[in-house]
């Protein structure tokens, strides 16, 4: 049942993203930083967390994850550092996140030779 309610939950944030992409016609980097914010937000009034509970990998994976890790980061590390913790703590929250991203990145973008932009 996780992996369905992954699915679903997942498929939401993204036809929801879609549907912002279509309506207003702007640049995607703008849907990003709305993602990245609106998760931020969630997490602060509390409601990402019951969604990561419906919604487990579906919800953590999506930008929307990534921006209520950073901040999820950034409050735990304030509480016990003060100001520099709350710089750093979302950075130290997703950097296993974000280096697993440009490791695969990099690996896929050897093994593999684009088509496009001949």
């Amino acid at each position: 049942m996780n992996y369905v309610m992954s699915f679903v939950v997942g498929g939401i944030i993204c036809v929801l993203g879609q549907i912002v992409i279509d309506t207003f016609k702007k640049n995607n980097a703008y849907l990003l930083v709305l993602l990245v914010v609106t998760g931020t937000f969630l997490g602060y009034f509390g409601i990402y967390d019951k969604i990561i509970e419906i919604g487990h990998s579906g919800a953590t994976v999506p930008l929307l994850g990534f921006g209520h890790a950073l901040a999820e980061g950034a409050v735990e590390e304030a509480a016990s550092k003060g100001f520099m913790g709350a710089l750093s703590g979302g950075v130290k929250k997703t950097a296993p996140g974000v280096a697993a991203a440009l490791i695969f990145g990099y690996i896929v973008s050897i093994v593999f030779n684009p088509k496009g932009n001949k």
